[in-house]
């Protein structure tokens, strides 16, 4: 990569990162001074930006969402978090902490509230959510790293934390329940590292994965294969209800171009989960509308600003997306995401920023968001009925 493009990949790796934290306090209307702490930990060291029962917790509370159809017409869309659903939904949070140093600290702040309600707080109707405060690599770091071949030393930190935040959930607080693991970008490379180092290899621990959703991380398998490539025994989902398996894509309107940090093997944001190789393997690709394959509407939820004209937290527009798996040369895969609805149709369309090789990257999940919880709900009812 020249000086220019570098140069170029810089501003708008810090620029997209920015915008997400921004839009992400902007949506739930936090500030510093009002950001929650975590209550109570249980080994030295953990702080849980989500947990269940915990006062003001992100990730269970304002669900209720307003059907916004092409004609305009608004449906109430009521949701409330399970009451006490038997399995644990571990979240793993994108790079959203704008502090200066390489790595963030474990404070709880806005952007990592904000995160959580907007990626994970759905997933509550279908299970408890947990998620850790880990020490990310920071905003600031990964803008000045543009090809997100980052320093050994900010990764080992970040998944070092993580890491010891899942073993205390496992020792403290799991008690044997069957877990759904939820990741982006981010997120999702240190999920990557987390299921291929301590559960892919665990007979045992591995029984007891309902599902994973690990999305814009660039889970990889081998040519024609479901396992392979990050995971030696999970494989990717190819069927409606499948359970023990993972979902995984980044979505795109097109094919990424050859310098896309998603999507491609061995580049972007596969380096941050130490996979290199940029042959012999393929970046999955799972349509959690359709994960037999072929082309399914879309269920988008975004959080609802006052540009919506929604009272609801919430705000979902039926039809107005679809999406397919494609792949292309050199091992790439990705969600196409299409407008379904007619020019007439002027609701929001997620935007492509800051630039082609980023795709819809920033709303990944939320683009299929509906269909996230119903593919997690499916594998949880597959999964009780093989263990009971």
């Amino acid at each position: 990569m020249n000086h220019s493009a570098r140069r170029w990949y810089r501003s708008g790796v810090a620029q997209a990162l920015t915008l997400v934290g921004a839009l992400l306090v902007t949506a739930i209307g936090v500030t510093a001074a009002a950001a929650p702490r975590a209550q109570g930990s249980d080994a030295p060291g953990t702080v849980w930006l989500c947990r269940p029962g915990q006062p003001h917790d992100p990730c269970s509370i304002g669900l209720d969402a307003t059907a916004v159809a092409a004609n305009g017409a608004k449906t109430l869309v009521p949701a409330r978090p399970a009451a006490a659903s038997p399995f644990d939904c571990f979240y793993v949070y994108p790079t959203v902490s704008g502090e200066p140093a390489m790595n963030a600290d474990l404070r709880i702040q806005p952007a990592e509230i904000g995160a959580a309600r907007f990626q994970a707080s759905r997933f509550s109707q279908v299970c408890r959510v947990w998620a850790p405060m880990y020490r990310q690599t920071t905003r600031a770091t990964i803008a000045a790293y543009p090809d997100l071949n980052l320093p050994a030393e900010s990764i080992s930190t970040a998944y070092s934390s993580l890491k010891a935040g899942f073993e205390d959930y496992l020792e403290h607080h799991n008690h044997g329940r069957p877990i759904v693991f939820l990741g982006h970008s981010q997120g999702a490379a240190m999920l990557i590292k987390l299921l291929s180092g301590v559960v892919d290899h665990d007979a045992k621990l591995r029984d007891r994965v309902a599902l994973a959703v690990v999305l814009g991380g660039d889970v990889e398998v081998k040519p024609r294969s479901t396992t392979g490539g990050s995971f030696r025994h999970l494989p990717v989902c190819t069927r409606a209800g499948e359970a023990g398996c993972v979902i995984a894509y980044s979505s795109f309107p097109g094919t990424p171009g050859a310098s896309a940090l998603f999507g491609r093997p061995g580049q972007g944001v596969a380096l941050q989960s130490g996979q290199t190789a940029k042959t012999g393997v393929q970046v999955a690709c799972v349509n959690p509308a359709a994960p037999h394959g072929g082309k399914a509407a879309l269920e988008p939820f975004f959080l609802a600003t006052r540009a919506n004209a929604v009272s609801t937290p919430w705000v979902t527009y039926p039809g107005l997306y679809s999406a397919r798996c494609k792949t292309g040369a050199e091992g790439a895969a990705w969600l196409e995401v299409t407008k379904s609805a007619g020019a007439k149709d002027k609701r929001r369309v997620a935007p492509v920023w800051p630039g082609a090789d980023y795709g819809y990257h920033l709303n990944d999940a939320n683009l299929a968001l509906g269909n996230l919880v119903s593919d997690v709900a499916a594998a949880e009812s597959t999964w009780t009925a093989a263990h009971h």
